[in-house]
C-alpha cells in the first residue's frame, strides 16, 4: 500500500507544521508546557511569488523550496521533521464500513479493494492512507474507517519541496483537517463546550474562500468559492498605477492613498458579506440545517479592517475572528501584539503544528 505520509498517525517531535498556500509559507512550532498546555515557540511567514503554486498545486518547486529555507532561517526553528498539509480538493476521502477485528494486513488489503472503487485513478498513482474511527454505529460487529487518497504526484511535490529545503516530511494531513484541530479550544470555548453548535468556518485566503460547517467537531459540510483577497490587491494596483507585489505590500502596512477605504476597501467589503451571506443561504438549502450558531473568521484577510463587523451585521451571526493560539503560552521571543494582527492566517499551520502531540 502506498501510503499518504502517516495522514492519521502520531509523529516523533520536534516538528514544525508548514502551510504552504496560494500566497505565502506559514511556519509553526509548538512545544508541550505541561499539564496539558501547549506554548508557541515561534512562527513566520515568507510571501510566495505569483504563479508557484496555482489551484492548490506547485508549479514552481524551486521558487517554494526557497520560500521555505527563508522562512526556517526568519523563524530559528532547528526542528527538521515537518507535517505538511494537502488542499482539500486535492484528496478523497470516503468513510467506510468494514467488519470489526481484522488484523493490520486483512484491513490493508480490505481497504485497497474499496479503494479502487471510490478513486477515479489506478491505485498505483494514489498515495492511499486510512485510520480506524471506531464501532459502526448500527453494528457491532463492523468498525468506521476513513479512507484518504492523493494523486502521488501531488503528494511528492509537497515532500520535494520539504527535502530541497532539508527538511523530512514526516506527517501529510488535509489542510481543512488541520484548521479544524486548531479551531478546537475555540469551539470548546462555547456554550456546551460546543458540543450541541453548529459553527461555520469562513477561511479566506488570496484566492479562494474555504468554507466548513462543523456539529459537534465533525464537518457536516465543506465548499470553495473562488474569492479573496487578491481582488483587493489588484483594486489597488489598478487604481493606483502599481504593481502587484506593491500594493499587496502597502495594503498589508496600511500606506494607501485617504480615498482607498471609500473607493476601493468599502466595495470589496461589501463583496465579501455578499459572498458570505450567499455562501450561508446554500447551506441552509443544500442541507438540513437551518441554523448556525457561531461565525469564525479566518485566513490572510480575517483582519481586514471593517471585515469581521459588516460579516456579523449581515448575516445577524455571532461573528469572531479565530485565533488558533488563544489560550497558549508564548515563548520570550513572540510578539503578542504582532500575533494578535497574524494569528488567523496561521490556522492551518498551528493545526499541523499539533500533530506533533499525536
Amino acid at each position: 500500500m502506498i501510503n499518504l505520509g502517516s495522514l492519521f498517525g502520531k509523529s516523533s517531535p520536534p516538528l514544525v507544521g508548514l502551510d504552504i498556500s496560494t500566497s505565502a509559507v506559514r511556519l509553526v512550532e509548538l512545544a508541550d508546557a505541561g499539564k496539558g498546555d501547549m506554548r508557541l515557540e515561534r512562527y513566520a511567514s515568507e510571501p510566495l511569488p505569483r504563479g508557484a503554486i496555482v489551484d492548490g498545486n506547485i508549479e514552481n518547486i524551486e521558487a517554494v523550496s526557497e520560500a521555505v529555507q527563508r522562512v526556517l532561517k526568519k523563524s530559528g526553528t532547528r526542528a527538521r521533521l515537518v507535517a505538511l498539509g494537502m488542499p482539500p480538493a486535492a484528496v478523497i476521502t470516503k468513510k467506510i464500513i468494514l467488519p470489526a477485528g481484522m488484523s493490520e494486513d486483512q484491513l490493508e488489503v480490505q481497504v485497497e479493494s474499496e479503494a479502487s472503487q471510490y478513486i477515479p485513478f489506478a491505485l498505483d498513482e494514489v498515495s492511499l492512507d486510512f485510520d480506524v474511527i471506531g464501532p459502526a454505529a448500527n453494528s457491532s460487529d463492523d468498525m468506521e474507517v476513513m479512507l484518504a487518497a492523493a494523486r502521488r504526484e501531488k503528494v511528492e511535490d509537497r515532500v520535494a519541496v520539504a527535502e530541497a529545503a532539508g527538511l523530512k516530511a514526516t506527517v501529510m494531513d488535509i489542510e481543512s483537517y488541520a484548521a479544524r484541530a486548531a479551531l478546537e479550544p475555540a469551539i470548546a470555548r462555547l456554550p456546551n463546550e460546543g458540543k450541541d453548535q453548529v459553527v461555520a468556518l469562513f477561511q479566506i485566503g488570496a484566492q479562494a474562500t474555504h468554507i466548513s460547517v462543523l456539529l459537534g467537531g465533525e464537518a457536516v459540510y465543506e465548499r470553495e468559492q473562488p474569492f479573496g483577497g487578491n481582488q483587493l490587491t489588484q483594486d489597488i494596483a489598478r487604481a493606483y498605477g502599481m504593481s502587484f507585489e506593491e500594493a499587496e505590500t502597502r495594503k498589508k502596512a496600511g500606506e494607501l492613498p485617504e480615498n482607498y477605504a471609500a473607493d476601493l476597501l468599502a466595495p470589496f467589503l461589501e463583496s465579501a458579506a455578499l459572498e458570505i451571506t450567499r455562501a450561508i443561504q446554500f447551506f441552509y438549502t443544500s442541507t438540513p440545517y437551518t441554523r448556525i450558531d457561531q461565525l469564525f473568521l479566518a485566513g490572510g484577510c480575517a483582519r481586514i479592517p471593517g471585515l469581521l463587523e459588516i460579516i456579523g451585521s449581515r448575516t445577524r451571526i455571532p461573528s469572531s475572528v479565530a485565533s488558533p493560539f488563544a489560550g497558549m503560552q508564548l515563548a520570550p521571543g513572540v510578539r503578542e501584539h504582532q500575533l494578535k494582527a497574524e494569528a488567523p492566517a496561521y490556522l492551518v499551520a498551528c493545526g499541523l503544528a499539533k500533530r506533533r502531540f499525536g
